[in-house]
């Protein structure tokens, strides 16, 4: 069915997988973009993600100034509203967390992640159409964590149980995107994301990874672009200069 529907029925199956899901331990609020900002993402997936691509660029979860907000992986608001040409209602989710507000394309705070991821796009292929011929981005999980305190939790941070069955829909609906997208290469960014992609794809792609453009990423920096090009490289991947 994926094949021929394309990658909404994989994301509406994974937006109602993971949020059947409880979690506990240190995890105050859980954010899910798929269904309270559905339609931005309805959006992305229905404009840029239909057809065969080569390349699935694959992140790790949802961050908060970037996809909680805007539906969209790596989501900063400019680059969402103004390169990739997106802006749907957000909608209010019902467990918000009185320090992270969901604000939608109203949010003023950039996602650096997205910044980075959206503007190295923009600079090598100019248009979104030329970018997306090509290529395709997805987050691994579509959630994002809170502390009772607010700040984000990674997925290792999560409780075992919770996370083996969080990973089996993640895990399910990566699979099912690289078949329906039927590419040829997929790339983690960091190495949680490359760890799972090959763990993944292994079988059907060649896998490989490139550093996360986060700024917590000190090792690469404002130099994230030009370390994208020579990951992309090494994997026989070619990028327009």
């Amino acid at each position: 069915m994926a094949a021929r529907s394309g990658l909404v029925p994989i994301a509406r199956r994974l937006r109602d997988d993971v949020s059947a899901l409880r979690f506990e331990g240190l995890v105050a609020h859980v954010y899910n973009p798929l269904t309270y900002a559905w339609a931005p993402h309805h959006e992305y997936l229905e404009r840029y993600g239909r057809g065969r691509r080569d390349v699935l660029i694959v992140g790790m979860n949802a961050g908060y100034f970037g996809m909680v907000q805007t539906g969209v992986p790596f989501g900063d608001v400019e680059m969402v509203r103004d390169w990739l040409v997106i802006q749907q209602a957000v909608k209010r989710p019902n467990d918000e967390h009185p320090r992270r507000p969901i604000e939608g394309f109203s949010c003023r705070r950039h996602e650096v992640s997205g910044q980075r991821l959206w503007g190295w796009a923009r600079d090598r292929f100019e248009t979104p159409l030329r970018f997306f011929a090509h290529f395709f981005v997805l987050n691994y999980c579509p959630l994002c964590f809170l502390a009772q305190g607010g700040a984000n939790l990674a997925l290792d941070k999560l409780p075992v149980a919770a996370r083996r069955r969080l990973f089996i829909a993640c895990d399910r609906a990566i699979d099912m995107a690289a078949d329906t997208l039927n590419i040829r290469y997929a790339v983690g960014l960091g190495r949680f994301a490359t760890e799972r992609v090959a763990a993944i794809l292994g079988g059907k792609a060649i896998c490989g990874g490139a550093p996360h453009p986060s700024p917590a990423n000190a090792r690469v920096g404002r130099n994230w672009a030009n370390e994208m090009d020579r990951a992309l490289a090494e994997m026989g991947i070619r990028v327009p200069n």
